[in-house]
C-alpha cells in the first residue's frame, strides 16, 4: 500500500505544485487568457489564495510521510484537495466548462486520502 501512497501523491504533489505555482505567479488577467475562465469570478486575491491553498497542499502530499513528523497531515491534505475540486467541480458546472479534468483529480485525491489513511492508523 506505501508504494501506491507514493505514486499517488507524487502524481497529485506534481499537478498541484504546477498549478498552484501557476495561480499564485501569473496575474489573473494572464490566466483569463490562457484559458482559464473561472478566474472571472473571483478576486485577484481568492485565485491567489486558491493557489496557495494548492502548493500547501502539494507540501503536505509529502512532506509529513518524508520526515514521519505528524504523517496524519498527509491523508489530510488528500481531503482538503478533494474538497477543493469538489469546489472546482461546481464553479466549472455553473459556468458549463469541462468537469472531467476536476472529477478526475477528486477521485485521484480520494484515492490518496483512503490509502493514506490506511498507512497512518
Amino acid at each position: 500500500m506505501l508504494i501506491a501512497l507514493w505514486i499517488v501523491n507524487a502524481i497529485l504533489a506534481l499537478v498541484f505544485a504546477a498549478a498552484g505555482s501557476m495561480k499564485v505567479s501569473t496575474p489573473r488577467a494572464t490566466l483569463q487568457e490562457k484559458g482559464m475562465g473561472w478566474t472571472e469570478d473571483f478576486s485577484d486575491g481568492a485565485v491567489k489564495a486558491i493557489g496557495a491553498t494548492q502548493l500547501l497542499a502539494a507540501v503536505g502530499l509529502i512532506a509529513p510521510v518524508v520526515t514521519d513528523v505528524a504523517p496524519i497531515l498527509t491523508p489530510l491534505a488528500s481531503v482538503g484537495l478533494l474538497v477543493t475540486m469538489i469546489g472546482a467541480t461546481v464553479v466549472h458546472a455553473r459556468r458549463s466548462e469541462p468537469l472531467v479534468p476536476t472529477i478526475v483529480l477528486g477521485a485521484v485525491a480520494a484515492a490518496s486520502a483512503v490509502l493514506g489513511f490506511i498507512e497512518v492508523l
